[in-house]
């Protein structure tokens, strides 16, 4: 898999279209906090947004409650607990 990731300006441009604060965003692509996702978008070497962290919040954007809800059961049957916060 060939894979370039966002720029730091891409998520901030995300967030603002989003209109989500740093700690939603957190949320948003599995994070802990707004801490953490400010590293992906800001100070002196911003940390690259992995493919998997990156698909997560764009499925969660694009995916409607049900195919979430399929999916996180599959993951639990796999032996996962998982709760999404913010919900």
């Amino acid at each position: 898999m060939r894979y370039i990731p966002p720029t730091p300006s891409d998520l901030e441009q995300l967030k603002q279209a989003l209109k989500l604060s740093s700690a939603q965003m957190a949320d948003l692509f599995g994070v802990q906090g707004g801490r953490q996702w400010r590293k992906y978008t800001g100070g002196e070497t911003p940390r690259e947004i992995s493919p998997h962290i990156l698909f997560f919040a764009m499925a969660r954007l694009e995916l409607d409650a049900d195919t979430i809800e399929r999916i996180l059961n599959r993951m639990r049957a796999m032996g996962a607990t998982i709760e999404l916060g913010g919900e």
